[in-house]
C-alpha cells in the first residue's frame, strides 16, 4: 500500500523515503504557487520569480522538515506558508540575490548521494508546462474576483483555514464568512466555465 495523505507522505519522508518527500512537496506546489503570488503584493510580482520563491520555500520546509508537528490535515500548508513568508521577506530585502550558503543546499539523489531526495521537478517538460498553463489561467480568473472573494478563497482554499479561523482573522461573523465563501466559489467556477 502507498502513502497517500499528508501524514503517511510526511512519514515516509522522515524515514528517507526520497520518493515520499517529493510527491508531498509536489502535491502542494500548486497551492503554494497562488499563495506567494498573492502574499507578494503587486508591487514585487513583476520584480520577484514566484516559482523562484516556491523552490526556496520547498527547499526550506525540506530541510526543516524533522522541526513540522503535523497537528491537522490543513498544518502542512500552514507551515509552508510561514516559510513562504520568511522567503518572500528575504526576497524582498536582498532584492532577489541568492544569498544560499553551500552548506544550506539540499542534495538531490545521484550516486554520491543514493539517499536524497527526488527532485520536486523531475517531471516531463511537457507536464510542466502545462500545470504552469493550468496555474495561469486560475490566477488570471483569481485577479478578476473582487478583493474580499479573493481573500476567502485564499484563506479556505488555498490555506485551508475553517469558517471560524477566518471569521477569527476577518472579525466577521462565521455565517457571514460561510456565505461570502459560498459566493466567491460560485463566482469562481463561473469565470472558470467562461
Amino acid at each position: 500500500m502507498h502513502p497517500t495523505t499528508t501524514f503517511d507522505l510526511l512519514g515516509k519522508a522522515r524515514q528517507g523515503a526520497g520518493d515520499a518527500a517529493s510527491l508531498l512537496f509536489e502535491r502542494y506546489r500548486r497551492r503554494l504557487a497562488v499563495l506567494v503570488r498573492y502574499k507578494l503584493g503587486e508591487e514585487w510580482r513583476g520584480k520577484l520569480d514566484i516559482d523562484d520563491l516556491v523552490q526556496e520555500t520547498m527547499m526550506r520546509a525540506y530541510r526543516d522538515l524533522d522541526s513540522f508537528t503535523y497537528r491537522s490535515p490543513g498544518s502542512f500548508l500552514h507551515w509552508l506558508s510561514a516559510i513562504a513568508d520568511h522567503a518572500i521577506a528575504d526576497a524582498v530585502r536582498y532584492q532577489g540575490r541568492a544569498r544560499r550558503h553551500a552548506t544550506e543546499v539540499v542534495r538531490f539523489r545521484s550516486e554520491s548521494n543514493p539517499l536524497g531526495p527526488e527532485p520536486v521537478d523531475s517531471l516531463t517538460p511537457s507536464r510542466v508546462f502545462a500545470q504552469a498553463e493550468r496555474l495561469q489561467a486560475l490566477l488570471r480568473k483569481m485577479d478578476e474576483l473582487p478583493d474580499q472573494y479573493r481573500e476567502v478563497l485564499l484563506l479556505s482554499k488555498i490555506e485551508g483555514l475553517t469558517t471560524e479561523e477566518i471569521a477569527e482573522r476577518l472579525k466577521k461573523p462565521r455565517e457571514a464568512v460561510s456565505l461570502l465563501v459560498f459566493r466567491a466559489v460560485r463566482r469562481l467556477r463561473e469565470l472558470m466555465e467562461r
